[in-house]
């Protein structure tokens, strides 16, 4: 058997191979005897049908096509073999069948033409120079006051209000109507409905118009339904509201000291707790920076580093990406069969496409830069790693190996991320700018 190679666009190599006539003659005639051995004929035991009739019967167009698709089958995969060729899923053929079968003549050589997806040659852009625009990600110190405000609310104790009028915030439990030319509008009515005087939470001026009001009073509120509402038939009307309020409780917050502390943490004193909460934060907002970094120098790195992508690893991509997203819908309790319908699918794999090839080019310049930069992770970080894991999924079934190569990938993106933000110059920029010109440049 005769290869030769030929590179092709898109991470393919192009092969043209010559079977022998020899080769060509035995797989006929093998085959012949195999269709012999199989073929029923009446008239003749099997095994025992004459060549003429066997091919009279069969017809000699079907019996060269079934030799030449093994012909061919064979002589790719000894080619990928003989050759050492990293083949990536399976082959193309070039050549046109039809014709490959009008040409082939038993003992007589034959040529046809495949390709098959390889993996890509990735040539990486200068990654020692890199510049690039981060928008900054600063620590609020008011985080930690705002994240103990919500936690004295979980504890409040409502406390009937006395002698003073509804105020933001408190809790109401009203009876209330919605008229149009004094008719009742359907569903939009309520008895004993408790709610919390919160603005944002209902049609403008609804709060509002409850706030103030003293207990058993009732008022009518002229509003008008939001053009967006999603009741339709509501979007836009003018309704005028009966209310009545029956109850009123406001919350009685916890003193922020360290009983509060001990009630809702491990912490013994406020101090601790405060302290701990601003550790937490600070370093959240440092590893959403250092993510923001990451994304930038490969967004550099991926707009000016060349290389083109085969279809299977494409594909490849777009199956694990949208197997990821059944998983998340079936966690949400959503039936995924709602959701990926013959009809939905095509659309699904063509908006995950330019997603897929993203990773794909990232994951290939990560790899490559770590070859050129030597960089390795330690048996003892995975042995580390995989410990850690190993324990957050106690009881459950793990695969050792799969899991060591995600381990040792995941850390052999951080350690050449790592290197790379040393290497990179970065320019933080306020919060929003750049989304800002982003949006000012599409418009």
């Amino acid at each position: 058997m005769k290869v030769t190679q030929e590179k092709l666009p898109d991470s393919q190599l192009g092969l043209e191979i010559e079977i022998s006539g020899e080769s060509s003659r035995e797989k006929y005639d093998k085959t012949l005897q195999n269709l012999a051995r199989s073929t029923s004929i009446p008239g003749f035991r099997k095994g025992k049908v004459p060549k003429h009739i066997l091919l009279q019967r069969l017809g000699v167009e079907r019996i060269k096509a079934a030799v030449l698709e093994e012909l061919i089958q064979e002589g790719i995969q000894e080619a990928i073999a003989s050759e050492e060729i990293q083949s990536l899923g399976q082959f193309k053929l070039r050549s046109n069948f039809e014709e490959l079968v009008q040409q082939y003549q038993p003992g007589e050589s034959i040529t046809f033409s495949a390709a098959v997806d390889v993996p890509p040659q990735v040539e990486v852009a200068d990654y020692q120079n890199i510049t690039v625009k981060v928008e900054e990600i600063p620590y609020d110190s008011e985080t930690v006051e705002t994240i103990l405000t919500e936690r004295r609310a979980e504890k409040a104790t409502l406390v009937p209000v006395e002698g003073r009028g509804a105020q933001l915030g408190d809790l109401a439990l009203i009876d209330y109507q919605g008229k149009e030319n004094s008719e009742i509008i359907s569903g939009v009515e309520g008895k004993d409905f408790s709610m919390e005087l919160i603005a944002a939470n209902f049609i403008p001026g609804f709060v509002e118009g409850i706030v103030g009001m003293n207990l058993e009073e009732s008022k009518s509120l002229p509003l008008t339904f939001p053009e967006d509402y999603p009741r339709e038939d509501l979007a836009g009307k003018a309704v005028v509201f009966e209310v009545t309020l029956k109850e009123l409780k406001e919350k009685e917050l916890p003193e922020l000291d360290d009983d509060f502390a001990q009630e809702v943490s491990e912490f013994e004193t406020i101090a601790e707790l405060r302290e701990s909460l601003e550790k937490q934060y600070r370093e959240k907002a440092e590893q959403e920076q250092e993510s923001a970094c990451n994304t930038a120098i490969l967004a550099d790195l991926v707009e000016r580093t060349s290389v083109e992508l085969p279809e299977t690893m494409i594909e490849q991509e777009i199956d694990q990406i949208l197997t990821q997203t059944a998983l998340q819908i079936q966690e949400m309790g959503v039936d995924i069969k709602q959701f990926f319908t013959p009809e939905s699918i095509p659309k699904l794999r063509e908006n995950a496409r330019p997603e897929a090839i993203r990773k794909i080019k990232e994951g290939l310049i990560i790899e490559a830069i770590a070859k050129q930069e030597s960089i390795n992770p330690e048996e003892t970080e995975i042995n580390s790693r995989i410990e850690e894991v190993k324990t957050k999924l106690e009881g459950q079934n793990i695969d050792l190996e799969r899991l060591k190569t995600l381990v040792f990938d995941d850390i052999l993106t951080e350690k050449t991320l790592s290197r790379l933000r040393g290497k990179a110059t970065v320019e933080l920029v306020p919060k929003g700018s750049l989304t800002q010109e982003a949006e000012t440049e599409q418009e």
